[in-house]
């Protein structure tokens, strides 16, 4: 029987891939730290599972499972098309890792609705097309200010100064609202009246 030559390409380790579950039905997987191909779902009855490459759906499948085969098959052999992703480009997951990273350099708190200190909201950062920005919640408008990284961003948010509200305010203020430092600040207030017996 006669041979015939052929040419072997190297395969990729396929150990390399790391699979992030954004939820239960979004899957991003990565080479390293570059995003090669993401796994989605939608309505279809029969094959609702999906990958996606560059924003194309380039291969369908009735589970998660066969999605997951087909991306590593397809990777360890090189033919999975090569995720085109725009210069600065940031997934949300990368944004929001920067960001605690920021924060927590600062002793902020990052929330769902924007980023505290003391239980008190500081505003929020976000990045849009590359460019990042920050609004500040005491500002009236909300206008966002361009920055040029998230570290310059949180900074702008530590320059926020922290409105204490007086002791009268506190009195006010529902019990269930008041933080930690607010109740402190409550066991050591004297009503006027009694402040102006003591003197007296």
């Amino acid at each position: 029987m006669p041979q015939v030559a052929t040419s072997v390409t190297p395969c990729v380790k396929v150990e390399e891939l790391r699979v992030i579950e954004i939820s239960f039905y979004d899957h991003e997987y990565y080479a390293v730290y570059q995003l090669i191909a993401t796994i989605t779902h939608d309505d279809d009855l029969t094959q609702p599972w999906v990958v996606v490459v560059n924003d194309a759906e380039i291969h369908r499948a009735a589970t998660l499972m066969l999605c997951h085969r087909y991306i590593c098959w397809e990777y360890k052999r090189g033919t999975l098309p090569v995720q085109q992703e725009a210069q600065g480009a940031t997934t949300g997951n990368e944004v929001m890792c920067e960001i605690a990273a920021r924060c927590e350099q600062f002793g902020f708190e990052l929330l769902d609705d924007g980023i505290y200190k003391d239980e008190q909201k500081l505003g929020s950062i976000g990045c849009t097309e590359g460019k990042w920005w920050v609004v500040r919640a005491s500002s009236v408008h909300q206008q966002k200010i361009p920055c040029d990284s998230a570290l310059d961003a949180v900074w702008v948010l530590s320059m926020v100064e922290l409105m204490q509200p007086s002791s009268e305010e506190l009195v006010d203020k529902p019990f269930d609202e008041l933080t930690p430092q607010e109740w402190e600040r409550l066991r050591e207030y004297q009503p006027l009246i009694k402040r102006e017996l003591v003197a007296a």
